[in-house]
């Protein structure tokens, strides 16, 4: 039962979101605890809806949760949950972000001065591929009729897979099959299709990168211990390795190191993204920025964050309607502020989003004696957006077109914390 409700949510995270998962995602009891109070008085007094049967509006709220979701996340990281933090977050750089981009880790408040790294990339991380034999595209198969099977191990796991073939099946329908079968899995491994001259062959690569434990191999692939009828792995070569997988190799302050993948932490100060490979002698540095680009940077990545949620709202105004109800409702907070806005670069289109002028915002964070003051606005606005946020991550169906079934008997309804998290079901309609 573990296993497939693994894979359900894993199916989850790579079809409805493709965003990064952060520390802010995870909650202690308490927590999660006025979540539950909170649905409980939201449904109190609610109506009875029709369960809403679309894959599109089913869509559209879980991506409306996603979305609320990344946006709070966003204003947890810039220490907007704190009464003061969006002032004191830290920004670091790097001279080419073609080589390394780079994210300031450590404390947002440190006694000593943070020392700043050379980084000399000398190769990257890469994934294990094997390529497979390239055979007549529209061929016959060259196996008889049966079900067949073949196992992949892959981290410390050993998965099963079955097929049939068919009469006069042929190698591209096989290997279009096979492709899907792989995928839909998703154990780690991505399956394509490389053509070349009217022949085409299965290629799988890992997800995973590098190598760790002494290991030579990210996968093996084999049929001689399967369950049925044995062949496919020669016929279509599938244990022929054409790339194994490597680690980073990367000079820090003259050093060197290694990685089994191209992201990693430099003494707990900097998370360090692997990009490209670095010219002779020429290493990238790294340190952090001067405390105005930093602020200036904290507004602009805000101000990202807004717009970005505004934009996926926005994208589904013609399939449904209500959502025009959260975009006026956001652009509402953004106008609420707009004077404040003209003076320190920014301003509200008439679509809502939100235009930055960087060098007019640098130009007001330096001249500034105390930024915090000047900008005690952005904390207002940010604590609005993280109180609607917070709204739409509760109860995304309320900007959802339903049918009203009926009205509940004022003073004499029970509770039934479960209607607005309706869609948090929709998930597994395909698993049922």
């Amino acid at each position: 039962m573990s296993a497939v409700m693994d894979t359900i949510y894993n199916n989850y995270l790579t079809t409805y979101t493709p965003k990064s998962i952060t520390r802010f995602d995870t909650h202690k009891n308490s927590e999660l605890r006025s979540i539950y109070n909170s649905i409980v008085k939201i449904n109190k007094e609610s109506p009875w809806y029709l369960p809403t049967t679309s894959s599109d509006t089913q869509q559209y709220a879980i991506e409306l949760k996603e979305g609320a979701r990344e946006l709070r996340n966003t204003i947890a990281q810039l220490g907007g949950l704190d009464d003061n933090g969006l002032f004191d977050k830290k920004s670091a750089y790097s001279t080419d972000e073609d080589i390394a981009a780079v994210t300031y880790t450590g404390s947002e408040n440190p006694d000593d001065k943070v020392p700043s790294f050379d980084l000399e990339v000398r190769s990257l991380a890469s994934s294990q591929e094997n390529l497979g034999l390239f055979l007549p595209a529209d061929g016959q198969i060259g196996l008889p009729a049966d079900t067949y099977s073949f196992d992949v191990a892959i981290n410390d796991m050993n998965y099963e897979f079955q097929f049939s073939i068919g009469e006069n099946e042929t190698n591209i329908e096989l290997q279009e099959r096979l492709v899907r079968l792989i995928n839909n899995s998703d154990i780690g491994i991505a399956a394509s299709i490389a053509a070349s001259e009217g022949r085409t062959s299965l290629r799988l690569t890992s997800d995973a990168s590098g190598l760790s434990n002494d290991r030579t191999q990210i996968f093996t692939v084999t049929d001689d211990r399967t369950s049925k009828a044995s062949g496919m792995v020669d016929y279509f070569g599938l244990d022929y390795t054409s790339r194994n997988a490597s680690n980073a190799s990367f000079l820090i302050n003259g050093v060197e190191n290694s990685s089994s993948s191209n992201s990693f932490s430099i003494g707990n100060l900097f998370e360090v993204q692997l990009k490209g490979i670095s010219p002779t002698n020429e290493p990238v540095k790294i340190g952090l920025k001067t405390d105005i680009e930093s602020l200036t940077d904290n507004v602009s990545y805000l101000i990202r964050g807004y717009n970005n949620f505004i934009q996926a709202a926005s994208s589904y105004l013609d399939s449904q309607p209500r959502s025009g109800r959260l975009v006026k409702e956001l652009s509402g907070i953004a106008r609420l502020y707009s004077d404040s806005f003209d003076k320190t670069g920014l301003s509200v289109q008439d679509d809502g989003l939100i235009n930055i002028d960087r060098k007019h915002l640098r130009q007001v964070v330096s001249e500034s004696e105390d930024a915090s003051q000047t900008f005690d606005y952005i904390r207002d606005f940010s604590v609005n957006l993280l109180r609607k946020s917070n709204q739409v991550s509760l109860n995304p169906m309320d900007y959802v077109e339903r049918t009203i079934v009926a009205y509940k008997n004022p003073g004499h309804n029970f509770v039934n914390p479960y209607s607005t998290s309706a869609y948090s079901g929709m998930i597994f309609n395909g698993y049922c």
